[in-house]
This record gives structure tokens, sequence and C-alpha cells, in this order.
């Protein structure tokens, strides 16, 4: 364009995010100006502008929220399964101003020996997949946000999490709620998260250790003294009654036998045959 002036090798080759700088250091330079024309010294006005500056960078500390997730009652069937185990929702814990409608919540599973390493993601890109689980030891599953847990609302249905339910999910999905792996033990918390990071948790549970099925093992060695008496006592009985059950068989049979009539060969009768003829008598025939 004529009359544009031309950007400066400089400039061109600035890169990105100089800008920002540039302002910062403007910003800086400012409030250094004013803590001098304030009548402090070079060395205060420093001071006071680091402080500023740590002020507006500083990320506020995530909310410790006082409550510990717990295992429903004991009275639900299938609380506890091989594979899968149910917590209580926690209904109304969400209300607070610190937390708004968009923000996700998030279970975390765990191990129990991995809770001290725990860190929480910065953005739930970088929070680990069920797949990740032998390595990392914790995942997020069971997002919902805070409109599903309402409180102050009483109803007779069954309002509960049940964690590792989803057997259709892929492990490698990020949020998949696929059945643990083994008996644990477990330990899981909430967290509140947004687009900035983290917002807010919850304490860790207690552990929670999944059943397992027991193999049918054989009993080897001695045998106790009651359990020899046992099983002789079972193998007279069992001899006696399929002595009584033979006996009973050839008493059936040979009464049976018995009242039947026995017939021998038939006797041979001997039929002769006549050939009957008639005799006529022949009439005398007359003199002469």
């Amino acid at each position: 364009m004529p009359g544009a002036a031309s950007p400066s090798p400089a400039q061109a080759e600035e890169p990105p995010g100089s800008g920002h700088c540039r302002q910062t250091l403007g910003q800086t330079d400012r409030l250094l100006g004013a803590g001098l024309a304030m009548g402090h010294s070079p060395g205060q006005s420093q001071l006071l502008m680091l402080l500023l500056v740590l002020l507006t960078h500083v990320q506020p500390r995530q909310e410790r929220m006082d409550y510990v997730p717990r295992l429903w009652s004991a009275t639900l069937a299938g609380r506890l399964t091989q594979s899968t185990f149910t917590l209580e929702q926690p209904r109304g814990l969400f209300s607070g101003p610190n937390i708004s409608d968009r923000d996700t919540i998030w279970l975390v599973v765990a191990r129990s020996n991995a809770t001290q390493s725990f860190r929480a993601p910065e953005s739930v890109e970088d929070s680990p997949a069920p797949a990740d689980f032998p390595q990392s030891g914790y995942y997020l599953t069971l997002m919902a946000y805070r409109a599903l847990y309402p409180g102050g609302q009483a109803s007779s249905q069954l309002h509960v999490l049940r964690v590792g339910n989803d057997t259709r999910c892929a492990t490698t999905t990020r949020g998949c709620n696929h059945p643990l792996p083994d008996s644990g033990p477990y330990r899981v918390k909430f967290l509140v998260m947004n687009d900035r990071g983290p917002v807010a948790e919850t304490e860790w549970s207690t552990e929670t250790r999944l059943p397992q099925a027991q193999a049918l093992q054989v009993v080897r060695g001695a045998q106790s003294a009651g359990t020899v008496v046992i099983i002789a006592i079972l193998s007279i009985l069992l001899a006696l009654l399929l002595t009584a059950l033979v006996a009973v068989l050839i008493y059936t049979c040979f009464d049976s036998c018995r009242s039947t009539p026995i017939s021998g060969p038939r006797e041979t009768v001997s039929v002769r045959r006549y050939t009957t003829h008639d005799a006529f008598s022949t009439p005398a025939m007359g003199g002469s």
C-alpha cells in the first residue's frame, strides 16, 4: 500500500507473545514510576511491583470440601461384587458459590497406595483413562454436573453411583466406567474442575476391598475320626439298601413266574382220512 511503512527486520521476526511481554514491561515501568512519585525508594517500589505480579499470576488454591465418600447401606443387594461397588450420591454437596453449573464433577478412583502421590490434573485432557490405571494408580470417571446432585429433595428412589458398571466402553476412553480389574483395595474422592483446572475436591474415602471367588480346594491328608465313622456308616447303609433292592426284585420275579401255568408240548393227534363212497345195489335182472 503506498505510504505504508514497511516493518523493520526486528518487527518481522518478533516471536509470538512478545506483545504481551512488552505490555507487561510497560505496566511494570508505570508502577515503578508511580512508586517513585509517591516518595518510595527504588527498592521499595520494586518490592511492591514484585508482590503485585505474584498476586496477579498465582492461581487460587482449590477448595477442600469436608466430605468423605461412603458406600451405600449394607442392606442393598449387590453393593459389593467382584468388579463393582456402590456409593451414595453426594446430593447437595456442590451448591456452594465457588462451583458453577458448568463445572464438571469427576470421581477419582485410586488404589490405596496411590492416594499419597495423586495430583489433580490441570485439565481433563491430562487425566488418565482406565487403561492407564496399572501405571498411574488412579483414573477419573462418572463425569457429572451439580444439577444431577440436587439437595433437599426427599425421594423414595435410590440415589447411588455404581463404580465399574459399564462393560461396553473402551478402557482407552477418558471417563470410562470400566469394571475394576481386581479386589483392590480402592479409595475414591470427588474432584470439581473447570476450564482453568481443579476447583474443589473432597476427602478420600476409606478402603474398599472387593470379594473374590474362592477356588474349590481338595482336602488332603489324614481324615479325622468323626469323618471316618460317618463314611463307614454311610457305606453300610448303602450296601443294605442295595441288598434289599435286589431281594425285592428276586421275590417279584419268582412270584410272577409261579402264578403263571406252565404248558407243555401239545399231544399229537393223528386223524385217519376215510374216502366215503356210496354202495349201490344192482337190481336183479329178470330171467328169460
